[in-house]
């Protein structure tokens, strides 16, 4: 395989949005980066939320309009005093549109090491089958 037929593997760094209007939280937003994957049964969402925890990781569900969003707050101790930051704070936020095609009351999600897991079970397709006709 040449260079040209394989694709680089990069870190993305968080990506600061412009503050959506209703914006309250002062500070950054970012958008974090996703990967979606799908199977007969299921889409996955892989969205990458590093510092984000679940007791500050928002999921709202509401007209087919699914939202992520949660707060990155500053790692540091009670007793440490900061001397220098690289690492960025702030607000995630993306919004996603279901289709008719996800089973929205079977959404799960789990958070491990700052990577957000959405599984989305598809509606299961009525099977095929023999419909008998009655003689009246």
């Amino acid at each position: 395989m040449t260079n040209s037929d394989t694709k680089d593997i990069q870190a993305k760094e968080k990506q600061e949005v412009a503050t959506p209007a209703e914006g309250i939280k002062p500070g950054p937003i970012f958008t974090p980066v996703v990967d979606i994957f799908e199977t007969d049964n299921e889409i996955t969402l892989l969205a990458d939320m590093p510092g984000a925890t679940s007791e500050n990781l928002d999921i709202d569900l509401r007209e087919n309009m699914l939202t992520l969003s949660g707060d990155v707050e500053v790692p540091e101790g009670p007793d440490e005093g900061e001397i220098f930051r690289e690492y960025q704070t702030g607000r995630y936020y993306r919004q996603f549109t279901l289709s008719e095609m996800i089973d929205q009351s079977k959404i799960e999600a789990g958070l491990n090491d700052g990577v957000l897991r959405l599984t989305l079970p598809k509606v299961e397709k009525a099977a095929p089958r023999r419909i008998t006709v009655k003689a009246a």
